[in-house]
């Protein structure tokens, strides 16, 4: 789910930023996601703010647990359109210390991804399931999970750079929401936990060359248009002054070379014009950017005669 994180002041490694879901989005959640607030609670707990209760005293300790090997999404973009839920791998190695039960049924793992400055003080932020963590010696484990992203929960401007964190909660036998002794209560954080990643707008891009079939020598005028997801309406938008190359591939030919590159105008339009010469097929391919993935039109074939 979608948090706009309450910044706290983050003392210390271990601290977490506030958790505060928007009451539209607190509706329909997964069992895992009451474990995994749980979790972040008890790691905000540790910045010395009063997370649990205003009568509970007491600071979770470092858990002596550390992170290796975190992906997010097989080290790919994640992009996302405008109406279907994307759900997103994570992977890490967790490397603990003999005292560490991570088959605890009160033993959270999971990863949280977010746009900011950091973990603790961020912009946006989506956390994942809790993780399944397989026992691999008796120190290491393998953690896997999901996250997923909501396009009706993000803003245009979310796109671009983002960082993840790993994290985990040992709560040994405390309750969740109000332990009787938070001193009890092991996490461990790693932030950021992998290289940075693009969450990205989903792009559309097409082509139309007429007219069709053309005589030989005559002039065929290519046109059409560059779009992303919009997630501020839910509709695609036009994406102005990027550079497009138009290209053509010869009947018979297995691959494409580029004719010329332009640039979308109002809309996202394209238009250009080329000479008939031999039948082929041309389309439009778009390289990408950070916030907007790259994107080859369906080509269009034109029969010269």
């Amino acid at each position: 789910m979608r948090i706009r994180a309450t910044v706290a002041a983050a003392t210390g490694a271990l601290a977490l930023s506030a958790f505060a879901v928007p009451a539209a989005h607190a509706a329909g959640t997964s069992s895992h996601a009451s474990v995994v607030k749980a979790a972040q609670t008890a790691a905000q707990q540790h910045s010395g703010k009063s997370a649990f209760s205003a009568t509970v005293d007491g600071d979770p300790y470092a858990l002596n647990a550390t992170f290796s090997a975190v992906k997010v999404n097989n080290g790919k973009s994640i992009v996302v359109g405008t109406t279907n839920t994307v759900k997103v791998p994570f992977s890490y190695t967790l490397t603990h210390g003999a005292d560490v039960n991570i088959t605890a049924g009160d033993f959270v793992a999971s990863i949280d991804l977010y746009k900011g400055t950091s973990f603790f003080e961020n912009d946006v932020e989506f956390v994942g399931t809790k993780a399944v963590c397989t026992v691999k010696t008796t120190t290491t484990a393998t953690c896997t999970g999901t996250v997923s992203i909501d396009p009706l929960e993000l803003y245009s401007s979310d796109a671009g750079t983002w960082k993840s964190a790993a994290f985990a909660v040992a709560y040994n036998g405390q309750n969740q929401t109000t332990p009787a002794d938070p001193s009890k209560i092991g996490v461990a954080v790693k932030d950021p936990a992998a290289a940075n990643f693009y969450l990205q707008r989903a792009s559309k891009l097409t082509v139309n060359a007429a007219p069709e079939p053309v005589k030989k020598g005559r002039t065929i005028t290519v046109t059409g248009a560059l779009t992303r997801a919009n997630w501020d309406n839910g509709k695609y938008s036009g994406y102005v002054g990027q550079p497009v190359k138009l290209q053509f591939k010869k009947k018979g030919a297995t691959s494409y070379t580029t004719v010329k590159t332009i640039k979308t105008t109002t809309g996202g339009a394209l238009k250009t014009t080329v000479t008939a010469s031999v039948d082929g097929t041309f389309r439009y391919s778009f390289a990408g950017t950070t916030t907007t993935p790259a994107v080859n039109a369906a080509g269009d074939y034109v029969d010269v005669q």
